[in-house]
Parts: C-alpha cells; sequence; structure tokens
C-alpha cells in the first residue's frame, strides 16, 4: 500500500477515478499492526486503491477528516468520504464493509455512517 502525505493527498485520493480506502494508523498503535495484514491481504482482491496515512507524520489529514481513533478505514468517491469503519475489525467483516462501500457508490452523494 502507499502511503500518503499532505501533498500527495489530492492527486491519490481526491481526484482518483476508483474507489480509495484510506488506512489512518501510526507506528506505535498496536491495533493497526494486528489489522494491518487483514488490511494487505483483503485488498488484493478489490479494484480499489489502498492507501495508508500516518497521522503522527500527516495530522492535517487527519484533523481535516475527524479522525479520533485508530486504526480509521474512510473510503473515498468522487472526492468525498462514502463510508467509514473504526477498530480492528475481521476478514469477513471488512470485505462486508467494501462490497457496502461498492454498491453505495453506483449513485451515491455524500457519507454514510450506517456501514454494516
Amino acid at each position: 500500500m502507499l502511503s500518503v502525505t499532505a501533498e500527495s493527498f489530492e492527486d491519490l485520493v481526491i481526484n482518483s477515478p476508483r474507489l480509495v480506502v484510506v488506512d489512518f494508523w501510526a507506528e506505535w498503535c498496536g491495533p493497526c499492526k494486528v489489522f494491518a495484514p487483514t488490511l494487505e491481504k483483503v485488498s488484493k482482491d478489490y479494484d480499489m486503491t489502498f492507501v495508508k496515512v500516518n497521522i503522527d507524520n500527516e495530522p492535517e489529514i487527519a484533523e481535516t477528516y475527524g479522525i479520533r481513533s485508530i486504526p480509521t478505514l474512510l473510503i473515498f468517491h468522487k472526492e468525498e468520504p462514502v463510508a467509514q469503519s473504526s477498530g480492528v475489525v475481521p476478514e469477513d467483516r471488512l470485505r462486508n464493509e467494501l462490497d457496502y462501500a461498492l454498491a453505495l457508490t453506483d449513485d451515491f452523494d455524500g457519507i454514510d455512517s450506517r456501514m454494516p
């Protein structure tokens, strides 16, 4: 997964023609380390872009999107976050959340906090 910085966020996330899954994490975060292998594994099965934002190195991005706990995933579509998930989730739930985001993006214009 690519690491995103404040300089590359707009190009890699906001302007992407694809769905983009942004993993907000930190080096010191134990749950982030537990969740990383699951996210890496699942990322290979989806036609989405997966990127990481280290909140210690890029606090302005985390602040912009109201990230209060990590790990947190935001899924972007057409410049906007359309779904969010926080905490360590099992692989099957992560796949359900990604499938849900794919279903939402057919003709969706905003954020939805009703992820299963």
